[in-house]
């Protein structure tokens, strides 16, 4: 994962807002954008982007964009609900788990190879 300054322009043109901090989860095909945002009031909240490359027959590829907007007030409910699908995940999953190729990747960045419980350590600070 790495992270960014506010530099991206275009994504503060097309949303108004200023890129605070951001962090880019690179994912096979898709990528995943985590920004913390300032709004016009000075608030932060965080904005989630999925981007994935889309190629069309003959068409030169494009993307396809997701977003999801997290505001301070829905954190606690977004973070309890994360933990309780990924504990189901883990539990219900009946694929069989491959370990991911770069071994040089943190815990954490990939599911747990046995049956201990995840753990996911957000926190939110917000006055």
């Amino acid at each position: 994962m790495e992270t960014r300054d506010n530099t991206r322009t275009e994504k503060n043109d097309i949303q108004g807002n200023d890129i605070v901090l951001s962090k880019v989860v690179n994912a096979g095909k898709r990528i995943y954008y985590l920004d913390v945002k300032q709004d016009k009031k000075g608030e932060l909240f965080l904005a989630i982007t999925e981007s994935k490359k889309v190629a069309m027959a003959g068409e030169q590829a494009r993307f396809e964009r997701h977003k999801i907007f997290l505001y301070k007030e829905d954190f606690d409910k977004f973070t309890n609900a994360l933990h309780e699908m990924l504990a189901y995940i883990q539990k219900n999953n009946t694929v069989n788990f491959v370990p991911p190729k770069n071994p040089g990747k943190k815990i954490g960045d990939s599911l747990p190879l046995d049956n201990a419980p995840i753990q996911l350590d957000v926190d939110f600070k917000y006055d």
